[in-house]
């Protein structure tokens, strides 16, 4: 049941933004929308507003919406974006007049804003969707960032190491802040640059000393080399499938007590063990519910934004979360910010999936969205409206590429008969969709394989 909800709800509401996007911007233009569908398949009841049709279908996944004049054909194959790349918006492909508020009688640059409008909802939705979160329930952060900072364990040869920090120490002044918090101090490390200073004042057992440390671009990569591991326990929240973690036995809610035969207490200790494995098997002592296994797993190598080799197990950590209470504006704030980073990251990742640095089979397709959204729904609101913005970024940024099908290349052949001041023909049309099809469903095959390839026990 968590599985269907999630699905419905995550997916469901994604496309359904989407298709809101082109329906705005095609009665700001005055295009006749035919229906406005929330689901597909059989109509199950609606009403009729002027010339639409405002619909509930049987099929609760998206919805789509069918303007005049967008399919000169006049087969019933409404624009929908069940799965991108499935759908058939013929924004720019219809070559016949016919009433003026149909779509292929609008200028061309009105038909490129309506098949913008999708994308650009679906990267602004997430906006909304956290300011009422944010300002309703609170901006989440990890609960220790209110403790006051003191040393867990320090990584081996790194300059809190070698200034003689140790476990226990604690933190009374860090570059001016007086007792700072993980949070004040997390700020103070992020005005660091290479190459400069980092000052201290450290109290153990009673005695006072002055620390100064120097600071190198990869302490500003990972902080725990100037403070120490964050006071987070190596409690795995989520194990991907098909990765390393999976296939070593590991499950959720397992607690990490020992690497390689050596304790540790905090996940930073886990993952300073797995980066610096070189792709060689490493010994867990695990425990799971009350009880002690020992599993052996195998790192393997992935590459980061700079093209550099990492090795990863594929789980994520278990954080324990505190709220904080925000005005409008301040929500309002934080979220833009939120959505921005997932913009850049998510183009990030796109342009480095065409540059060759990032696989295919890194990328989650149905039956892994269908997974994350079920794992989502049981976890509660906040993971499950970190998905939904995730989603939603994906689409809109998805649906801007210019390939032929989706709404960038409909742009992209507007701005190509612009630029020749007429249309192409329509056996180009037809050639452009067809390419921008075998291509999608290419890709499609591609991920749906690895997909399931994943859930598989064991595979190489």
């Amino acid at each position: 049941m968590d599985l269907l909800w999630g699905v419905a709800l995550v997916l469901g509401v994604m496309i359904l933004v989407h298709e809101l996007g082109h329906f705005i911007a095609a009665r700001l233009f005055g295009v006749r929308v035919d229906v406005f569908s929330i689901g597909f398949g059989p109509r199950l009841f609606g009403w009729k507003r002027g010339a639409t049709d405002y619909r509930v279908s049987a099929l609760p996944l998206g919805g789509y919406v069918r303007m005049a004049g967008q399919d000169p054909s006049e087969i019933d194959s409404a624009h929908s974006t069940a799965i991108p790349g499935t759908e058939k918006n013929n924004a720019a492909y219809p070559e016949s007049k016919g009433a003026p508020d149909e779509l292929m009688n609008k200028p061309r640059w009105q038909r490129a804003i309506i098949s913008f409008a999708g994308p650009f909802v679906n990267l602004i939705f997430p906006v909304l969707l956290l300011t009422v979160y944010f300002v309703t329930i609170g901006i989440p952060y990890p609960e220790y960032q209110d403790k006051p900072v003191q040393v867990t364990q320090v990584p081996a040869s790194s300059p809190a190491a070698t200034a003689g920090l140790r476990a226990g120490d604690k933190v009374t002044a860090l570059d001016g802040e007086q007792n700072p918090t993980w949070e004040q101090a997390e700020k103070v490390l992020t005005k660091l640059t290479p190459d400069s200073k980092l000052s201290m004042e450290v109290e153990d057992a009673g005695a006072k000393k002055s620390v100064t440390l120097p600071v190198e671009q990869k302490d500003l990569e990972q902080p725990e080399r100037l403070l120490g591991f964050a006071p987070i326990r190596p409690i795995l929240e989520d194990v991907a499938p098909g990765y390393p973690a999976q296939r070593a036995g590991l499950k959720e809610d397992d607690v990490v007590t020992a690497v390689d035969g050596k304790k540790i207490q905090w996940w930073g200790e886990f993952t300073e063990r797995v980066r610096g494995s070189n792709g060689k098997p490493v010994a867990l002592d695990v425990e799971r519910k009350g009880q002690q296994l020992h599993l052996v797993v195998t790192p393997q190598a992935a590459t980061n934004e700079r093209g550099e080799t990492i090795y990863q197990i594929g789980v994520q950590v278990h954080e324990d979360t505190a709220y904080k209470r925000v005005a409008f504006p301040e929500g309002a704030k934080y979220a833009s910010q939120v959505t921005i980073e997932k913009i850049r990251e998510t183009a990030s990742i796109v342009g480095r999936l065409f540059s060759g640095r990032v696989s295919l089979k890194q990328l989650q397709g149905p039956v892994g969205i269908t997974r994350a959204a079920g794992q989502a729904a049981k976890k509660g609101p906040l993971a499950l409206i970190s998905l939904m913005v995730l989603i939603s970024v994906n689409l809109g940024i998805l649906n801007l590429l210019p390939i032929p099908i989706l709404d960038g290349g409909h742009i992209l052949l507007l701005g190509i008969e612009g630029i020749l001041r007429r249309d192409m023909s329509m056996a180009f049309k037809e050639r452009f969709v067809q390419v921008g099809l075998v291509f999608l469903l290419v890709v499609f095959a591609i991920v749906m394989y690895n997909d399931v390839v994943r859930l598989l026990p064991i595979h190489s």
